[in-house]
């Protein structure tokens, strides 16, 4: 059976066939080469290449967020059930190993990602780019899908891992108290917090992180070496965790916060997840910094035409348009001389 392009251009290269002394055995496929050396070689080799195509963006999303929350989860989990002396001899993290364990995490789904679908990982960043940047707002409910999924998948994973140690440290399998060992995967303000002062500490929170996110994928601003935006994302959660982080648990982004929290809701937890706090989490964590921190970057620093803050007046284009005219009617250079 031949290779075929979409334009029906074929390479006469014959398909793997069974050998006749093993009906187990399968001779090797067509050697790569083949068809790289080839000016015909097709993108879509075979169906599966046509839907690995149409998927594989969200599902880096997808994984890149699940490596995300996983790693960042499993954090918090080892170091709040290893303070009980049932669980651990002594204590195996603190503040800083937790800061540390999450921008590790955040880097690593970066670097997972970062070449496929562009390593959003964050819907906030997703919506800000679709906005600010032309992101295509066709991908952006995938985008935010495979996030939420991502999100929700990393945090049970995370959860199985720990819950014979969750067990221990709660008293017994029916017992799951709220915010207690919830905190371990979604963020809960502390009591003396106000609703106010919690959405205002996730505002500063996120966008610092939003500004620092336009600033160093802005070619006009020093832009990173390939390879090194993991390593800036590394060192801007690092220090949101140690500036930002005590009060509210620094979600930062809407996936990461209420993927874990519809988990916890699954497991057991019940309805206080997602009314804890009059719901403050939902503006706090969610809703209220999707788009100010680009809109930031863009109003003070940023000059390229994809933002709606540089597109051209009314004025401009009528100033252009004239320019354009009075260039069309001048004469040709060295007309007269003809």
């Amino acid at each position: 059976m031949p290779y075929k392009r979409d334009d029906q251009l074929t390479l006469n290269v014959s398909s793997p066939r069974r050998s006749k002394e093993s009906l187990g055995h399968v001779e090797e496929p067509p050697d790569e080469q083949i068809f790289l050396d080839n000016e015909y070689y097709t993108r879509y080799p075979n169906a599966w290449s046509r839907i690995r195509e149409a998927i594989r963006e969200p599902m880096a999303e997808f994984f890149g967020v699940f490596i995300m929350i996983a790693v960042g989860a499993g954090v918090d989990c080892q170091a709040v059930t290893s303070a009980n002396k049932n669980v651990a001899a002594t204590p195996k993290g603190d503040w800083m190993s937790i800061s540390i364990g999450w921008a590790c995490s955040v880097a690593l789904g970066v670097w997972f990602s970062a070449g496929v679908s562009g390593g959003h990982l964050n819907p906030a960043i997703t919506i800000a780019l679709a906005t600010f940047r032309g992101f295509p707002w066709r991908k952006v409910p995938g985008y935010i899908f495979a996030q939420l999924m991502g999100a929700l998948c990393g945090a049970g994973v995370a959860y199985a891992n720990y819950i014979h140690a969750i067990d221990i440290y709660e008293g017994g399998r029916h017992i799951r108290t709220v915010p207690g060992t919830a905190s371990m995967f979604s963020t809960y303000a502390l009591d003396y917090m106000t609703d106010v002062s919690a959405v205002f500490d996730e505002f500063l929170g996120t966008v610092t992180l939003l500004l620092v996110v336009c600033a160093v994928t802005d070619p006009r601003n020093g832009p990173l070496q390939p390879g090194m935006l993991p390593i800036a994302m590394f060192m801007t959660i690092l220090v949101e965790g140690l500036g930002f982080g005590m009060q509210t648990g620094y979600a930062l982004n809407p996936a990461r916060d209420l993927g874990p929290r519809m988990l916890t809701a699954m497991v057991g937890y019940g309805k206080d997840v997602f009314t804890f706090r009059h719901q403050y989490w939902l503006w706090a964590a969610v809703i209220t910094p999707i788009v100010i921190g680009a809109f930031l970057y863009d109003l003070f620093f940023y000059t390229g035409l994809e933002s709606p803050l540089n597109r051209p007046c009314a004025a401009a284009l009528r100033a252009y348009q004239r320019a354009k005219e009075v260039q069309r009617h001048r004469p040709i250079t060295g007309a007269d001389a003809v």
